[in-house]
C-alpha cells in the first residue's frame, strides 16, 4: 500500500491479522505512536516496511516477538529513544534500516548475536559512543552504514570493517583508525589532539555559555514580535511526503560514483546516469544538475515543482529529489525517475548512440502512431486536467523516454510553467516567455517574438515532433535553408508525394501484432492513406499561428482513427 497518500494512524485492529507474511505501507502520510500489541501477535510476518511515512515514539520491543521477521523498514520517520533491547531476540532479520530519524544512545553491542543480518543502516540519527566490536561477529553482514550520527573511538578492523566498501562511516569527526582505506586519523593523534584543545575548549565554553543567554533574550523578543506578524508561505518548491528522501552519498554509491559507464545521456542542465538504489527494486535514473550553468538551479526548481503536482502514466515519474552537498562541500541537486529502458525517441529516430541493441531498433508506423498518441495523452493531462494548467515549454525527442513496453513518457521538466485560468487560449497564460530559451527548431514564433507561454505553443513543438517521427529529420537538419522549414516541406509534399519524404521503415506493412507482412496494394493504399492523415496533425499543430494550431482533443480522435485504420 505505499507510494499513496493515507493519513492518520496504525489501526489497532491489525492484530487480528494473525496470518500476515508481509505489511508493507511506505511513503504515505501516516503519524502516531506506533500502537501497542498490534504486532506482537504476527507471528507469522516476515516482512514490515513502515517507512518514510511520520511515525513518532519509540521503536517497539514487540517486533523482538517476531520469530520470523526477516526485513523491517522504519527509516524516514520521526521515532525516538534507544534501539529496545528486546530487538535482540530477531535471530531471523536479515536486513534492519533505522536511518533518518532521532534515535539517540549507544550502539548496543547485542547487535552482534544478529547473526544472519545482510544490512544495517543507522545512519542520520544521534547515537554515540564507539563501534561495538560485536559487530565484526556478523559474517553475512555486507552493507553497513553509520554516517552522520555522533560516533567517536576507534573503528574495528574485522568482519564488515575490514572491507572499506561495504561500510559507510562519513560525518563521524571522531572516528580514528580502521583500515587505511578509509583515511581515518590514527587513534594515538586524535588523542593528542583531544588533549591540547581540552583547555582551550573550557574557555570557549564559558564565552559560548555567556554569548547564549544574552542571545536567547534577544531571540525571545524577536520571536513575540514575530508571532503578531502573518507568516509567509515559502516560494521555493516542496514535494509532497510520499517522496522518499535520499542522500547525496546514495545517490555516490548507487550510481558507482557517478561513473562514466553509468552515463546515459548529458543535456544543457544536466547529466542523467543510469543506478540502482536499495528503496526501489527497478533501476533508476538520476539526472545530476551542472550547478555551474546558468539556470540550472531554476532548472531544478521548476522540474520538482511541477512533478511534484501531477501524476500520469504517460509522463516520466518521479521518485525523489536530493538538494544537499557533496563529499567536498559543493551545493548537489539531483532528480531521481524511474529508468526507462529503452532510451529515448531520440536514439530510435537517429540512432545517436553506438549500441547494438538501439541501432538494430526500428520503429514502425503503428509504433510511432502510438508513441504519438502516448504524448498527447501526456499533454492533454498537462494542459487540461492537472489542475492548474502547466505548459511543458520544451517537447522534442530527447524528452520522450520509452520503457520495456515501448509506452512513451514525456520527461523533462527543466523549463515548464504553471498558467492560471483555461489552457485553451494563447492569451490566458501569465508567464512570459521572455526568458524561455527551449529547443531552437521545436520553439513557436510567438516565443520569440515575446508571446506568452501557452497551450498552443506546445502545440506547435508536438505539431514539428510528428512531422520528424513521420520524416526522421530534425527540424535543424541541414537541408533547411533559404526559407524552407520541416512544416513546409511535408506541407508541399501531401498527398501525392508522402511517399517521397518518409522514413522508409513506415512504408513496411505489419499486422496486428506489430509483425512485417507482405505488400499488398490495398495495404499499401491505406497505409499512405495514414501517411497522409499523420502529416496533416502535424501541420495543422505547426502553423505560424497559434489560434490556427489544432487542439489536442481533435489530435487524439483523429491518431486513435489512423491507428484503427490500420489496424483494420
Amino acid at each position: 500500500m505505499g507510494f499513496n497518500a493515507f493519513e492518520g494512524s496504525l489501526p489497532f485492529t491489525l492484530r487480528y491479522c494473525t496470518e500476515l507474511q508481509t505489511f508493507s505501507i511506505p511513503a504515505n502520510n501516516l503519524s502516531g505512536n506506533i500502537p501497542t500489541q498490534v504486532f506482537g501477535y504476527q507471528e507469522g510476518l516476515v516482512n514490515l516496511d513502515l517507512s518514510a511515512n511520520s511515525f513518532t515514539g519509540s521503536v517497539s520491543p514487540e517486533f523482538g516477538n517476531l520469530k520470523h521477521l526477516s526485513t523491517l523498514y522504519l527509516y524516514a520517520n520521526k521515532f525516538s529513544g534507544v534501539i529496545p533491547v528486546e530487538l535482540g531476540a530477531s535471530s531471523t532479520l536479515t536486513e534492519l534500516r533505522l536511518e533518518r530519524n532521532f534515535l539517540h544512545g549507544i550502539l548496543p553491542p547485542f547487535l552482534g548475536s544478529l547473526k544472519s543480518l545482510q544490512i544495517l543502516d543507522l545512519s542520520n540519527n544521534n547515537f554515540s559512543g564507539t563501534i561495538p566490536h560485536q559487530l565484526e561477529n556478523l559474517t553475512f553482514l555486507s552493507y553497513l552504514n553509520l554516517s552522520y550520527n555522533h560516533l567517536y573511538g576507534e573503528v574495528p578492523l574485522g568482519g564488515v570493517f575490514s572491507n572499506s566498501t561495504t561500510i559507510t562511516l562519513i560525518g563521524n569527526k571522531d572516528l580514528c583508525g580502521g583500515v587505511p582505506q578509509l583515511n581515518l586519523p590514527s587513534c594515538q593523534k586524535l588523542s593528542s589532539k583531544r588533549h591540547k584543545s581540552s583547555h582551550k575548549k573550557e574557555i570557549i565554553l564559558i564565552s559560548v555559555i555567556c554569548g547564549l543567554l544574552i542571545s536567547f533574550v534577544i531571540f525571545i523578543s524577536i520571536y513575540c514580535c514575530l508571532l503578531k506578524k502573518p507568516k509567509k508561505l515559502s516560494s521555493s518548491p516542496s514535494l509532497e511526503h510520499r517522496y522518499l528522501k535520499v542522500s547525496y552519498g546514495e545517490l555516490h554509491q548507487a550510481t558507482n560514483g557517478f561513473s562514466s559507464s553509468n552515463l546515459v545521456g548529458t543535456g544543457s542542465f544536466a547529466s542523467v546516469y543510469r543506478g540502482t538504489l536499495v528503496h526501489f527494486e527497478r533501476p533508476v535514473a538520476v539526472k545530476v544538475l551542472n550547478l555551474q550553468t546558468r539556470g540550472a538551479s531554476k532548472s531544478f526548481m521548476a522540474e520538482c515543482k511541477a512533478l511534484g503536482k501531477i501524476k500520469h502514466r504517460n509522463l516520466l515519474s518521479i521518485l525523489t529529489c536530493c538538494s544537499s552537498v557533496d563529499y567536498k562541500g559543493n551545493d548537489f541537486k539531483a532528480i531521481v525517475f524511474e529508468f526507462m529502458p529503452n532510451g529515448s525517441l531520440e536514439i530510435l529516430l537517429h540512432n545517436t548512440v553506438e549500441d547494438s541493441k538501439s541501432s538494430n531498433r526500428s520503429l514502425n508506423f503503428i509504433q510511432r502512431v502510438n508513441i504519438a498518441l502516448d504524448v498527447a495523452f501526456a499533454l492533454d493531462y498537462l494542459h487540461n486536467d492537472s489542475g492548474e494548467a502547466v505548459v511543458h515549454c520544451d517537447i522534442k525527442p530527447s524528452n520522450i523516454l520509452l520503457d520495456d513496453e515501448v509506452v512513451a513518457h514525456l520527461g523533462d521538466f527543466g523549463l515548464a510553467r504553471l498558467i492560471h485560468g483555461p489552457a485553451s487560449h494563447s492569451s490566458s497564460g501569465q508567464a512570459s516567455s521572455s526568458a524561455i530559451k527551449g529547443t531552437i527548431g521545436y520553439i513557436p514564433p510567438e516565443y520569440g517574438a515575446g508571446g506568452s507561454v501557452s497551450a498552443e505553443g506546445d502545440m506547435y513543438s508536438y505539431g514539428i515532433l510528428l512531422l520528424e517521427m513521420l520524416t526522421s529529420k530534425k527540424p535543424t537538419d541541414t537541408m533547411f535553408v533559404e526559407g524552407l522549414s520541416l512544416h513546409k516541406f511535408c506541407k508541399m509534399a501531401i498527398p501525392e508525394g508522402i511517399t517521397d519524404i518518409v522514413d522508409s521503415q513506415l512504408l513496411i506493412p505489419f499486422d496486428e501484432g506489430e509483425r512485417r507482412i507482405p505488400q499488398q496494394q490495398n495495404v499499401e493504399d491505406t497505409i499512405g492513406e495514414c501517411l497522409v492523415l499523420f502529416a496533416s496533425i502535424g501541420i495543422a499543430c505547426s502553423e505560424e499561428s497559434p489560434s490556427q494550431r489544432m487542439g489536442i482533443k481533435d489530435v487524439i480522435m483523429e491518431l486513435h482513427a489512423i491507428k484503427q485504420k490500420l489496424l483494420s
